[in-house]
């Protein structure tokens, strides 16, 4: 991997604004998820580090994500082969493991698709960033 090739300006811009989607996402949809995880508000434990871990995760996805549209797109990334692999990844990653693990953990369908809905717009808004970006500027020289 040549992480030269990183937009680390995209990497970074893409994770706070794939956060602040998640933010919104979950604030809109906080009654049906809390349901549907069988959560009860009055005795959940208040804690930072979910938002810490997501914040370092999509920091991580931008990161990967990067790495792939650049290198499929032979190191200039576009918003439609960021969608396009957003996608792709969600599909193939993010909706198989959620729909596989919340079947195991006993969760209904409804969970799935609030999560994996986040999931979906969280790899999208990530891929149109990064192919909005583009890949860095060349060094001056």
């Amino acid at each position: 991997m040549d992480f030269s090739t990183v937009n680390w300006l995209a990497v970074i811009v893409a994770a706070v604004v794939a956060w602040l989607f998640g933010a919104v996402w979950y604030m809109g949809l906080s009654k049906p998820w809390l349901k549907a995880a069988k959560l009860d508000p009055a005795t959940m434990k208040r804690s930072v580090a979910p938002f810490i871990v997501s914040f370092v995760a999509e920091v991580i996805m931008a990161l990967v994500m990067t790495l792939v549209v650049g290198a499929i797109t032979g190191g200039e990334p576009n918003p439609l082969a960021g969608v396009i692999f957003g996608f792709m990844l969600w599909l193939g990653f993010v909706a198989t493991t959620l729909s596989a693990n919340h079947r195991y953990q006993g969760f209904g369908w409804d969970l799935t698709l609030i999560d994996a809905g986040h999931w979906l717009g969280v790899l999208l808004i990530i891929g149109v960033v990064i192919g909005w970006f583009g890949a860095p500027a060349a060094p001056a020289g």
